[in-house]
Protein backbone atom coordinates (compact mmCIF):
# COMPACT_ATOMS: atom_id res chain seq x y z
CA UNK A 1 0.00 0.00 0.00
CA UNK A 2 1.78 2.96 -0.92
CA UNK A 3 2.40 5.94 2.06
CA UNK A 4 0.03 9.57 1.27
CA UNK A 5 1.41 12.27 0.84
CA UNK A 6 1.78 14.86 4.32
CA UNK A 7 1.08 17.81 3.25
CA UNK A 8 2.37 19.06 6.77
CA UNK A 9 5.93 17.47 6.47
CA UNK A 10 7.78 20.28 5.85
CA UNK A 11 6.60 22.42 8.44
CA UNK A 12 6.55 20.06 10.61
CA UNK A 13 10.29 18.88 9.75
CA UNK A 14 11.25 22.98 9.93
CA UNK A 15 9.60 23.00 13.33
CA UNK A 16 11.23 20.40 15.02
CA UNK A 17 14.77 21.89 13.37
CA UNK A 18 14.09 25.33 14.20
CA UNK A 19 13.93 24.34 17.81
CA UNK A 20 16.72 22.44 17.88
CA UNK A 21 19.01 24.51 15.78
CA UNK A 22 18.06 27.93 18.35
CA UNK A 23 18.35 25.79 21.54
CA UNK A 24 22.37 24.27 20.45
CA UNK A 25 23.11 25.82 17.18
CA UNK A 26 22.94 24.85 13.62
CA UNK A 27 26.42 22.79 13.16
CA UNK A 28 25.49 20.91 16.26
CA UNK A 29 22.51 19.48 15.38
CA UNK A 30 22.65 16.53 12.80
CA UNK A 31 20.04 15.51 10.96
CA UNK A 32 19.64 12.14 11.95
CA UNK A 33 18.88 14.03 15.51
CA UNK A 34 15.91 15.91 13.78
CA UNK A 35 14.66 12.56 12.37
CA UNK A 36 15.01 10.97 15.55
CA UNK A 37 13.20 14.07 17.32
CA UNK A 38 10.40 14.32 14.97
CA UNK A 39 10.11 10.45 14.64
CA UNK A 40 9.97 10.42 11.05
CA UNK A 41 12.03 8.48 8.26
CA UNK A 42 15.01 9.31 6.59
CA UNK A 43 12.99 9.30 3.28
CA UNK A 44 10.83 12.05 4.19
CA UNK A 45 13.12 14.04 5.83
CA UNK A 46 15.15 13.98 2.10
CA UNK A 47 12.12 14.58 0.26
CA UNK A 48 11.69 17.76 1.97
CA UNK A 49 15.27 18.87 1.95
CA UNK A 50 17.82 17.01 0.27
CA UNK A 51 20.49 18.32 2.65
CA UNK A 52 21.15 19.89 5.36
CA UNK A 53 21.91 23.12 3.54
CA UNK A 54 18.85 23.35 2.12
CA UNK A 55 17.18 22.73 5.58
CA UNK A 56 19.30 25.65 7.20
CA UNK A 57 18.38 28.08 4.66
CA UNK A 58 14.88 27.30 4.73
CA UNK A 59 15.50 27.58 8.54
CA UNK A 60 17.25 30.93 8.15
CA UNK A 61 14.23 32.27 5.79
CA UNK A 62 11.53 31.36 8.57
CA UNK A 63 13.48 33.28 10.70
CA UNK A 64 13.86 36.51 9.13
CA UNK A 65 9.95 36.00 8.07
CA UNK A 66 9.14 35.63 12.12
CA UNK A 67 11.59 38.69 12.37
CA UNK A 68 9.58 40.43 10.09
CA UNK A 69 5.92 39.77 11.59
CA UNK A 70 6.96 40.67 15.70
CA UNK A 71 8.89 44.02 13.74
CA UNK A 72 5.32 44.63 12.05
CA UNK A 73 2.95 44.14 15.26
CA UNK A 74 5.54 45.92 16.90
CA UNK A 75 5.49 49.04 14.91
CA UNK A 76 1.90 48.41 13.43
CA UNK A 77 0.40 50.75 16.55
CA UNK A 78 2.51 53.73 15.14
CA UNK A 79 2.14 54.36 11.75
CA UNK A 80 1.96 58.23 12.14
CA UNK A 81 4.91 57.93 14.47
CA UNK A 82 8.09 56.88 13.00
CA UNK A 83 10.19 57.44 15.71
CA UNK A 84 8.06 56.16 18.28
CA UNK A 85 8.38 52.36 15.66
CA UNK A 86 12.07 53.15 16.04
CA UNK A 87 12.24 52.96 19.42
CA UNK A 88 9.59 50.23 19.30
CA UNK A 89 12.20 47.96 17.07
CA UNK A 90 14.34 48.28 19.88
CA UNK A 91 11.68 47.46 22.80
CA UNK A 92 10.65 44.59 21.06
CA UNK A 93 14.04 43.20 20.66
CA UNK A 94 15.39 44.02 23.74
CA UNK A 95 11.83 41.92 25.12
CA UNK A 96 12.79 38.81 22.75
CA UNK A 97 16.47 39.29 23.83
CA UNK A 98 15.70 38.42 27.84
CA UNK A 99 13.48 35.94 27.23
CA UNK A 100 14.35 32.40 29.21
CA UNK A 101 16.54 30.51 26.77
CA UNK A 102 17.15 33.21 24.32
CA UNK A 103 20.85 32.31 23.06
CA UNK A 104 20.98 35.41 20.51
CA UNK A 105 19.39 36.20 17.10
CA UNK A 106 19.34 33.49 15.11
CA UNK A 107 20.34 34.75 11.96
CA UNK A 108 23.71 36.79 13.67
CA UNK A 109 23.91 32.88 14.87
CA UNK A 110 24.09 31.39 11.97
CA UNK A 111 26.05 34.23 10.27
CA UNK A 112 29.22 33.12 13.21
CA UNK A 113 28.77 29.64 12.71
CA UNK A 114 28.99 29.38 8.01
CA UNK A 115 31.53 33.05 7.44
CA UNK A 116 32.21 31.22 4.07
CA UNK A 117 30.49 33.72 1.54
CA UNK A 118 29.73 30.42 -0.70
CA UNK A 119 27.30 28.55 1.89
CA UNK A 120 23.73 29.03 1.27
CA UNK A 121 23.19 30.68 5.24
CA UNK A 122 25.90 33.52 4.25
CA UNK A 123 23.85 35.49 1.77
CA UNK A 124 20.63 35.09 3.39
CA UNK A 125 22.19 36.43 6.39
CA UNK A 126 23.62 39.43 4.76
CA UNK A 127 20.30 40.13 3.38
CA UNK A 128 18.94 39.92 6.33
CA UNK A 129 21.17 42.53 7.97
CA UNK A 130 20.71 44.90 4.86
CA UNK A 131 16.69 44.87 5.26
CA UNK A 132 17.07 45.77 9.26
CA UNK A 133 19.21 48.29 7.53
CA UNK A 134 17.31 49.68 5.19
CA UNK A 135 14.25 49.22 7.42
CA UNK A 136 15.45 51.81 10.20
CA UNK A 137 16.90 54.00 7.80
CA UNK A 138 13.46 54.65 6.14
CA UNK A 139 12.39 55.62 9.09
CA UNK A 140 14.98 57.68 10.56
CA UNK A 141 14.26 59.34 7.11
CA UNK A 142 10.84 59.55 7.17
CA UNK A 143 11.18 60.76 11.23
CA UNK A 144 13.12 64.17 9.93
CA UNK A 145 16.48 62.60 11.28
CA UNK A 146 19.30 65.21 9.98
CA UNK A 147 21.76 62.42 9.58
CA UNK A 148 19.66 59.13 8.52
CA UNK A 149 22.09 56.78 8.20
CA UNK A 150 24.12 57.52 11.14
CA UNK A 151 20.53 57.12 13.57
CA UNK A 152 20.36 53.96 11.76
CA UNK A 153 23.57 52.83 12.35
CA UNK A 154 23.47 53.84 15.52
CA UNK A 155 20.31 52.31 16.52
CA UNK A 156 21.52 48.74 14.44
CA UNK A 157 24.59 48.81 17.19
CA UNK A 158 22.19 49.35 20.63
CA UNK A 159 20.13 46.20 18.65
CA UNK A 160 23.14 44.13 18.34
CA UNK A 161 23.95 45.29 21.65
CA UNK A 162 20.67 44.09 23.33
CA UNK A 163 20.37 40.67 21.38
CA UNK A 164 24.34 40.22 22.87
CA UNK A 165 23.65 41.57 26.42
CA UNK A 166 20.14 40.00 26.95
CA UNK A 167 21.19 36.56 25.38
CA UNK A 168 24.15 35.86 27.79
CA UNK A 169 22.47 37.66 31.46
CA UNK A 170 19.22 37.60 30.37
CA UNK A 171 17.00 40.23 32.14
CA UNK A 172 19.95 40.50 34.85
CA UNK A 173 21.67 42.28 32.47
CA UNK A 174 22.18 45.59 31.14
CA UNK A 175 19.65 45.39 27.95
CA UNK A 176 16.90 47.14 29.18
CA UNK A 177 19.28 50.02 29.33
CA UNK A 178 19.41 49.83 25.24
CA UNK A 179 15.71 51.26 25.78
CA UNK A 180 15.91 54.45 27.15
CA UNK A 181 19.51 54.48 25.32
CA UNK A 182 17.74 54.10 21.40
CA UNK A 183 15.09 56.65 23.06
CA UNK A 184 17.92 59.53 23.67
CA UNK A 185 19.39 58.45 20.10
CA UNK A 186 16.79 58.79 18.28
CA UNK A 187 15.42 62.42 20.07
CA UNK A 188 19.12 63.74 19.59
CA UNK A 189 19.14 62.97 15.84
CA UNK A 190 15.59 64.63 15.52
CA UNK A 191 14.68 68.06 15.23
CA UNK A 192 13.65 69.64 18.83
CA UNK A 193 9.94 69.30 17.23
CA UNK A 194 10.05 65.73 17.49
CA UNK A 195 8.27 63.52 19.57
CA UNK A 196 8.89 59.77 20.77
CA UNK A 197 5.94 58.46 21.88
Amino acid sequence: MARRPDPDARQRILDTATRLFDTYGVHAVGLQQIIDELGCGKNLLYREFATKDDLVAAYLQRCRSTWSSIIEQSTSPLPDDPAGQLVAIVRTTVEHATAPGYRGCPVHNAYAEFPNATHPAHPIAVEHFAAVQDLLFDLAKRAGAADPKALADRLALIIDGANTNGAALGAQGSAFAAIAFAEDVVRAALDPRGAIH
